[in-house]
């Protein structure tokens, strides 16, 4: 592998409002399919060995938009499972737990379609898909979810899944992970598009 592109998809109602969208496939709203769309200009700049979305909605209609038809979708890239607190924000959740913060302190349980997961199993999965991704020969590109290509960016660097906090990312940006003399590096963060 060359170069790892990453996409975080479009906005949601979900990621406007701050609830914590895991497992729930909910849709891009139209500033989100205007984000998606903005990213195709970047998506055509390059040929891809290796295109990769999450199953969910908002990942999947992203690809489409920002022109990448071909995509397989990929079980290890949905989001973060959010267990108990899927559909709330961090202020509802620091009602009943104050100081909650996702990378220190985790999820509960939730319902058999929420069950919860580890920054570990995360990280696992981040694992495969870098895994994945390191068996093609030229460039490669996620579409994806904020926590967990965060974690996935931890993991490229050889840091623990929780170490993926450093990294902010915003709905329908880009970033690209690489290599600076044979070791793994983050290019380029966050970006929006239409910016290098």
């Amino acid at each position: 592998m060359d170069e790892m592109l990453l996409l975080r998809h479009g906005e949601t109602e979900w990621s406007r409002t701050g609830r914590h969208t895991g497992r729930t496939d909910v849709p891009l709203t139209a500033r989100g399919e205007e984000q998606a769309r903005a990213l195709a200009p970047l998506v055509k700049e390059c040929e891809f060995d290796l295109v990769l979305s999450s199953p969910a909605q908002r990942a999947r209609r992203t690809a489409e938009l920002a022109g990448l038809s071909g995509h397989e979708v990929d079980a290890d890239l949905w989001e973060w499972d959010y267990g108990g607190y899927e559909g709330l924000t961090t202020p509802e959740i620091r009602e009943t737990r104050p100081g909650w913060y996702l990378w220190r302190d985790g999820v509960p349980p939730g319902d058999t379609k929420h069950p919860g997961e580890s920054a570990a199993r995360v990280g696992a999965r981040a694992d495969r898909v870098i895994a994945r991704a390191r068996r093609a020969t030229g460039r490669v590109v996620l579409v994806a979810h904020g926590h967990l290509l965060r974690v996935l960016a931890a993991r490229w660097l050889g840091l623990p899944p929780e170490e993926g906090r450093y990294f902010r990312l915003d709905t329908g940006t880009y970033s690209r992970l690489g290599f600076e003399r044979a070791e793994p590096v983050i290019l380029t963060w966050n970006a929006p598009a239409g910016r290098p």
